[in-house]
């Protein structure tokens, strides 16, 4: 099992769950976070620390997508260990069904 970002994450990005995870496994794109599946371990302190409640392990129903995303993803989008700014936007887009359709950025982050 390992933990996954889902589309709740697009443009909000909090990145609370950056903070506490011990293995350092998120990679970050312009507007939402990866984890990197084979760097995950499994200990789930990521999950209760998501605002937007975005990561969900990966034994959800319908998650695969997003673990395909990540493994994807976390090849070209840097890794980050530190807390950043959310988008000023972010509360805005809390909860807003859709995001992957229609704001979904393949660009990596950049600090």
């Amino acid at each position: 099992m390992t933990y996954v970002v889902t589309e709740a994450c697009i443009k909000c990005k909090y990145q609370d769950c950056v903070e506490v995870c011990p293995v350092d496994c998120f990679y970050e794109g312009e507007n939402m976070l990866v984890i990197r599946p084979d760097e995950c371990i499994d200990c789930g302190v990521c999950e209760p620390e998501c605002p937007a409640e975005a990561i969900v392990p990966d034994t959800e129903p319908n998650v695969e997508k997003w673990v395909e995303l990540a493994k994807k993803y976390a090849e070209s989008w840097p890794n980050i260990n530190k807390k950043g700014d959310a988008p000023a936007d972010a509360d805005s887009f809390k909860g807003v069904a859709g995001k992957f359709e229609k704001y979904f950025s393949p660009n990596p982050g950049k600090r």
